[in-house]
């Protein structure tokens, strides 16, 4: 189901993140849990992987990471600040160390030209740390989009553990 390019990633950051002591939680939009499931995959993750969020909608954005929704309203879910406050509202949530957090536009439908098919904003946050964010406009079908999401945001959690 993943490939290997994913769970040499996922391997990496559960590594990274048990020399730390630290663990993770993630919160998804676009990627649909997949992030969560690709750490999963990889045997032993229990003792990292402390929960996943999948927020599809703006109320589960709202309701479970405290995203607020006057803030939705004024920069779409898909944006920078969505992305950080999903990332900092998992962490509020949870009992981890490290968040990673994921909103896009995986396709088919649903772009625009501020805002194409593709767009993806990924936030790490630590507690204690500044946010740290990227932007991607991913090719492919939503398939390829969602699945560069998966790399792009476990290679942005090992930046975020230094």
């Amino acid at each position: 189901m993943f490939t290997p390019e994913q769970l040499d990633a996922a391997s990496g950051v559960l590594d990274a993140c048990r020399t730390q002591g630290w663990m993770l939680v993630t919160a998804e939009s676009c990627t649909g849990g997949l992030i969560a499931g690709c750490l999963t995959a990889v045997a032993g993750s229990s003792d990292v992987v402390d929960r996943g969020f999948v927020t599809y909608t703006n109320a589960a954005k709202n309701e479970m990471l405290g995203v607020a929704v006057d803030l939705i309203e004024a920069v779409g879910a898909v944006s920078e600040d969505i992305a950080r406050a999903m990332a900092e509202g998992a962490l509020t949530n949870s009992a981890a160390q490290i968040s990673v957090a994921v909103t896009g536009i995986a396709g088919p439908g649903g772009g625009t030209a501020e805002k194409p098919v593709g767009l993806v904003h990924i936030a790490c946050a630590r507690r204690s740390a500044e946010t740290l964010h990227e932007r991607h406009v991913f090719d492919g079908d939503r398939d390829a989009v969602r699945a560069q999401t998966v790399v792009a945001a476990l290679r942005l959690v090992r930046c975020g553990l230094g």
